[in-house]
């Protein structure tokens, strides 16, 4: 499958931690569709490891933030900030071995408020290893200037991409 084109590409140098191919000290995922949603495909190496040999926890509730936030900024076309996240542990993740995040829409939204959505962890197996429920707060990019640091063509182009249109900054 072919990679998702996320609204953040118009930006020349955003620096997501979860989703930038800018950050060299990032996850760097790649999103792709999958018929629940949208999936990644990730290992990680000792620099992101826990216990020898154990996946830091911490990094695995950021690949299921990352990758149900992208769900709902790509289905909704709405940047929303994460409100709650709870995140279960069924088996610890190995350094160097492959797996699978996808995410699937929740629910209906809250009051009109939330976005819901969750996430399951699988290894090669299909196993699940980890899985992840969420509320997202939309907010219109306008709304929230002074705390993006986003120049004002920077903020255009975000907002066209995030509408459906290209064209960068």
């Amino acid at each position: 499958m072919s990679p998702v084109n996320l609204p953040w590409s118009v930006l020349a140098d955003y620096r997501c931690f979860g989703c930038s191919p800018h950050n060299p000290g990032g996850l760097q995922l790649v999103f792709e569709p999958h018929p629940d949603g949208v999936c990644t495909r990730f290992r990680l190496g000792r620099h992101f490891e826990s216990y020898p040999g154990i996946v830091h926890g911490g990094l695995v509730a950021a690949i299921c933030d990352e990758t149900m936030g992208n769900l709902i900024v790509l289905r909704h076309r709405q940047s929303a900030l994460t409100v709650s996240m709870r995140q279960r542990y069924i088996t610890p993740l190995a350094v160097g071995r492959s797996y699978l995040c996808v995410a699937r829409l929740g629910g209906d939204r809250d009051g009109q408020r939330l976005y819901r959505a969750s996430a399951e962890v699988l290894d090669d197996d299909g196993t699940v290893c980890a899985t992840a429920t969420a509320s997202y707060q939309p907010f219109a990019l306008a709304d929230m200037r002074g705390r993006l640091a986003l120049s004002e063509p920077e903020l255009a182009a975000l907002s066209r991409a995030l509408a459906g249109e290209r064209g960068g900054p």
